[in-house]
């Protein structure tokens, strides 16, 4: 297991560069993000251990970050200060482009992995903005249904198999489903986890349509969206249930080598795998109630930090396995979840 200490600053969100299978990145922020600047870490990995590469600082904090898809020294990051900069890993000091339309936090970024041409966002605001690196304004916006009290909008990510669907997560605990392609694009809208604020989200990189979502309520369910009917989706069911942390879930990521693995990230301080056994039960049984006891089982525990562990990401280099987690500890972790001890299940 290797360490990197972002001394000052705790991390909110760790990325592996698409490109280079010795770079990943960190955004970070002072104070746990409640006031104060932001640092974005460029980190290379050595035989000798994580080394910094670069870093770049924000006048507020950062709470995510994405590597460009067309550009290997690029990385934009989502602000506090309701800003999003495009940094180049080879220029310091500045970003080369900034955009502000979002009037409050960006909580997440994500860039288009299969048009690589856009990229979004999405704020404590609500809406989620599309957006092209040679663009000074946003290409569309998306607004939920206005409910009585703002809604966060956590996280939004395009999907891995088709670049004009969207996916994303509130605090008022929905699924919503984008289609670009469309006038009124929201096309699914589940309430996920019953008025539990839903944190996170990720798509299965084998299976179109399986969505993983991290809740406040401490679960992480796994939904089949291809069961839903258009904008019908309130009686939809998970198809798995993943339970055993102990707060909240705050970030999933499905892993790039096995479609039935996923890493998470939880308020409980530990990381977690998890290997989800619904993947052809759900061929044959896709609308079967869960169980007491869910269908799955946590393969490891990866309890090394000693604060909030809120971001995480696998490798998707060299042997299947390896991933990174970064905490309010002021630490990033590089680790084989292969030679990790198995738990009994």
């Amino acid at each position: 297991m290797y360490k990197f200490r972002t001394q000052g600053y705790n991390g909110y969100s760790v990325k592996y560069s698409p490109f280079l299978d010795s770079k990943i990145a960190c955004a970070a922020s002072a104070n746990f993000g409640l006031v104060g600047n932001g640092r974005l870490y460029v980190l290379d990995l050595t035989p000798n251990g994580i080394v910094q590469n670069i870093a770049f600082d924000t006048q507020d904090g950062l709470f995510d970050l994405a590597w460009s898809e067309l550009h290997e020294n690029q990385i934009v990051v989502a602000g506090g200060d309701g800003a999003i900069r495009l940094f180049d890993i080879t220029l310091k000091d500045f970003p080369i482009k900034s955009w502000k339309e979002h009037t409050r936090e960006v909580f997440s970024v994500n860039w288009n992995m299969v048009d690589k041409t856009t990229f979004c966002s999405s704020s404590w605001d609500g809406s989620i903005k599309i957006w092209a690196p040679n663009r000074p304004q946003s290409l569309r916006t998306l607004l939920p249904p206005s409910p009585i009290t703002p809604s966060c909008t956590y996280q939004a990510l395009y999907s891995p198999h088709d670049p004009t669907l969207l996916a994303s997560v509130d605090s008022s605990g929905h699924l919503r489903l984008w289609d670009l392609r469309r006038p009124n694009p929201m096309v699914v809208d589940i309430n996920a986890h019953l008025g539990a604020e839903a944190l996170t989200l990720d798509w299965n990189k084998y299976r179109p349509g399986v969505i993983a979502t991290g809740s406040v309520d401490r679960s992480i369910r796994i939904w089949d969206i291809r069961q839903s009917r258009d904008g019908v989706s309130a009686s939809l069911s998970p198809i798995n249930e993943l339970l055993g942390h102990e707060y909240a879930v705050r970030k999933v990521s499905w892993s790039p080598h096995r479609g039935d693995v996923l890493l998470s990230a939880s308020y409980d301080m530990t990381a977690r795998v998890w290997t989800d056994r619904s993947a052809t039960e759900a061929m044959f049984r896709p609308r079967a109630r869960i169980p007491a006891i869910s269908r799955s089982s946590t393969m490891n525990v990866i309890s090394t930090h000693t604060e909030f562990v809120v971001g995480c990401d696998w490798s998707l280099w060299g042997a299947p396995g390896w991933a990174a987690t970064c905490a309010w500890d002021e630490t990033v972790l590089v680790f084989d979840t292969n030679s990790l001890p198995r738990l009994n299940n």
